[in-house]
């Protein structure tokens, strides 16, 4: 599948966080001059998860990552919001618990992929146990790059047996962060967000801007692309997120299947 996005990181390129914008605005002047683009994106999504669900030929997983507080969950609330809850699926990866630790680390993740006719959504995902672990000093470089490659071929399995695969890296500035963390502190209403690890990971940023960079620049493929998505503007993320979906559904050609009998047959 060939798809043309600014914010494609192709195979081989090594990639710079610091130098990919984090706050964009697709040409729009206002959030409320964007608002029918999304409507439409959405009700194009919609349309094309009816087909999908109904061709079965594939299934699709979405790979969300990206700093804390970047969007995750609102990404999956806008983009999604008009999609059939019984054809998608959300999986949230956490700490591992003492059980899949004595797995391999992919062992709780291919469980979750999703069959074919379902959307899948990792909302972080395979890549917590590289990120993390690699920040923290838990995992030598060495022990990094071998997960990477087991990622990679990972990946590759699931595209050979029709999973196609898109992976989002939701790009803000620490800036921004330091904005929507405060958001979180002055509203009573959002102290449920709140943990303790969220802002003691804070002084991690530099190391997994750097971890980040290895990331992506190794496990971008052709069958599994990466797209580091400016985050700043929420509306905005939305919109560049929901088009690269919508182009991706479009691109697999969908049908809906023969009817199994002929309708003009029954009679009520």
């Amino acid at each position: 599948m060939k798809l043309k996005s600014p914010y494609l990181i192709k195979p081989k390129t090594r990639v710079r966080l610091s130098h990919l914008p984090t706050r964009e605005d697709g040409g729009f002047q206002s959030k409320e001059q964007a608002a029918p683009v999304m409507v439409k994106h959405r009700d194009r999504l919609m349309a094309l998860q009816d087909v999908f669900y109904a061709d079965q030929r594939h299934a699709f997983l979405i790979v969300l990552q990206g700093m804390d507080a970047a969007g995750k969950d609102g990404t999956i609330r806008h983009i999604f919001s008009g999609v059939n809850p019984q054809g998608c699926d959300v999986t949230s990866f956490k700490v591992p618990t003492p059980l899949e630790t004595r797995h391999d680390f992919l062992w709780r993740v291919h469980v979750a992929v999703p069959p074919r006719g379902m959307i899948g959504i990792f909302n972080r995902s395979h890549y917590e146990d590289v990120l993390s672990p690699r920040v923290h000093g838990l995992i030598s470089a060495k022990t990094m790059r071998q997960r990477l490659d087991d990622i990679n071929e990972f990946e590759s399995s699931l595209a050979d047996n029709g999973v196609v695969i898109l992976k989002f890296f939701l790009h803000i500035s620490n800036e921004e962060q330091t904005a929507r963390l405060q958001s979180r502190l002055d509203d009573p209403d959002k102290h449920w967000k709140l943990s303790a690890a969220d802002f003691e990971e804070r002084k991690f940023w530099n190391q997994y801007q750097s971890v980040y960079n290895d990331v992506l620049s190794a496990t971008s493929r052709r069958h599994a692309p990466w797209f580091v998505i400016p985050a700043d503007h929420k509306w905005y993320r939305n919109i560049a997120i929901s088009e690269i979906l919508v182009d991706a559904l479009k691109a697999l050609k969908l049908t809906y299947p023969a009817p199994t009998l002929d309708p003009k047959t029954i009679k009520l």
